[in-house]
């Protein structure tokens, strides 16, 4: 007996509406870097983590909105027409996904990048902290290190 098929494959109609919802409501770090480095101003890139979190190191042009401070500081830091990419620090962590249901409150449309800060510096993208902008180098666990895309 297979483990994977013990529990059938949704109907086609069941798969098609569940991956289209995950794809309207999540992004990937490399289609965020993708839109920073094109300069695309529909969306902005929030880190809910504390201070300290965002001081040790962000995504280089993220907008820093710890979730407890969304309801009263978002209105005047993100404008209403921007689709919102919230972040954390990591898939172990569902910070991004409480920061984005306080957006979503107030009405933005918004998409939790999965990964979070860890993926997008282990997959090498510009990491900005008081001392500049840095890249780690690429971790072959998470990206091609040619630098290449994935393509996927």
């Amino acid at each position: 007996m297979s483990a994977v098929t013990s529990v059938p494959a949704a109907p086609n109609a069941v798969a098609l509406a569940h991956f289209a919802a995950r794809l309207a409501v999540e992004t990937d770090v490399s289609d965020v870097a993708a839109d920073l480095a094109a300069k695309v101003s529909v969306i902005v890139v929030v880190d809910s983590r504390s201070r300290e979190s965002w001081d040790q190191g962000h995504v280089a042009g993220a907008v820093h909105l710890p979730t407890a401070e969304i309801a009263a500081k978002a209105p005047g830091l993100v404008p209403k027409e921007a689709t919102v990419v919230t972040y954390c620090w990591g898939p172990g962590c569902n910070g991004a996904t409480r920061a984005a249901l306080e957006f979503a409150k107030l009405g933005y449309r918004v998409k939790e990048m999965i990964g979070g800060f860890e993926y997008w510096a282990r997959e090498g993208f510009p990491v900005e902290t008081a001392s500049g902008v840095t890249r780690r180098p690429v971790d072959a666990l998470t990206a091609p290190v040619s630098g290449a895309a994935c393509a996927c």
